[in-house]
């Protein structure tokens, strides 16, 4: 499912690539179908690189670096211009650098954000986490007659079981079977109904026996009408609690990448009802002192790793400074003058999400516009106060 299959191997190389003499260009970018819809991603990644290049005088650059950096930014539109020719993905990342031999674009199934930088080093957190990120998932598409149960990760889906249903015996019913009016028929419903709560409660059972073998990090169903939903009864209360949704699909049609962009997208809905449960959630933790919120101070929070829960507005940005000596960063560069080797970066916002990745914070992008609302630029959930 991967357009590039071997991340190890592009990992490998961008962290090894570190420069003084050149700059690497990152580029993040969301290809949702919203996104794609007349072009929209194109757009807006062009305003993002005007932006970027008016920026590139608060960076210091002599005119050589600074002609690459142009270039290759002109590399990175080229290359996603068609959206024709754009991974079919819910994201795509892209490294560049031309004085290093270096234009890598991966596919990928999301991404926390749009970014675009320019540093001495690439951007490589989001490619690295993004496999532990989504985790495993397990998706059963089902109807009344069978079940096929599907392991899927961030770049692939794999099928690991079918599950059919064992009907007690056939044939329609017989108006002749008593003396009451409808009594056949009445039997005969109640038999279906009971082969249809044994088949869902043997689907959820295997679905507990895969998640205890293998622990998942959220449940979809799948099937035809209300059938999927009805599950959701018979299920563990372990697995109940990571069931992020229900779609529309038909077992004996689905295939491997349509169960995969279904999942995905279950996925990306239950992160935006997460994203309103913890935005509300925000304004008691703030009255206790176990959040903070504005980009300054969960800047200094983060450098201070008592972050365990990084909030971003999807659509903030902020030019600011950050520590080559400690990684700190902040706002005005006088706050890190105690440190030493201060360099200035395009978007503080986006270095925040790559610091916060490092240290393994959970990061949730916020694009839900009442949840942004709560969030002036970045905000932060703490692990001590």
């Amino acid at each position: 499912m991967a357009t590039n299959p071997d991340i190890k191997r592009l990992l490998g190389r961008l962290t090894r690539l570190r420069t003084d003499d050149h700059r690497v260009v990152t580029c993040y970018l969301k290809v949702e179908p919203r996104d794609r819809a007349r072009g929209k991603y194109l757009i807006k990644l062009k305003n993002r690189v005007r932006e970027v290049e008016q920026a590139l005088d608060g960076l210091a650059l002599p005119k050589g670096i600074r002609d690459e950096v142009q270039k290759d930014l002109a590399r990175v539109v080229d290359a996603l211009r068609d959206p024709k020719a754009l991974p079919a993905t819910q994201g795509v990342a892209v490294f560049a650098c031309a004085p290093l031999k270096l234009f890598e674009l991966v596919g990928l199934p999301v991404v926390h954000r749009s970014r675009l930088a320019v540093d001495r080093s690439a951007m490589v957190r989001e490619l690295a986490s993004i496999e532990d990120e989504i985790g495993t998932l397990l998706t059963v598409v089902l109807d009344r007659t069978a079940a096929r149960i599907f392991e899927v990760t961030a770049f692939g889906t794999t099928e690991v079981e079918g599950v059919p249903a064992v009907a007690t015996r056939g044939g329609r019913f017989r108006g002749d079977r008593s003396d009451s009016p409808g009594f056949g028929e009445h039997q005969y419903h109640n038999r279906i109904r009971e082969e249809r709560n044994r088949h869902f409660a043997q689907v959820a059972e295997r679905l507990f026996e895969h998640h205890r073998r293998h622990p998942v990090h959220g449940i979809v169903l799948a099937g035809p009408g209300k059938e999927a939903g009805a599950i959701a009864a018979f299920l563990h209360p372990y697995l109940a609690e990571r069931l992020m949704g229900v779609v529309s699909l038909n077992p004996k049609e689905v295939s491997v990448p349509l169960v995969h962009e279904a999942t995905l997208a279950a996925r990306t809905e239950f992160e935006r009802e997460s994203e309103r449960n913890i935005a509300h959630g925000l304004e008691d933790a703030l009255g206790t002192g176990w959040a903070v919120e504005g980009i300054a101070g969960t800047l200094r929070a983060l450098g201070r790793g008592q972050v365990r829960t990084l909030l971003v507005n999807a659509e903030a940005a902020q030019p600011g400074y950050r520590s080559g000596k400690t990684g700190r960063l902040a706002l005005l560069e006088r706050e890190l003058s105690a440190d030493g080797d201060v360099h200035p970066v395009l978007d503080v916002v986006d270095e925040a999400i790559e610091e916060a990745l490092r240290q393994r914070v959970d990061v949730e992008v916020l694009y839900d516009e009442k949840a942004q609302a709560a969030v002036p630029g970045l905000a932060s959930l703490l692990r001590f106060r």
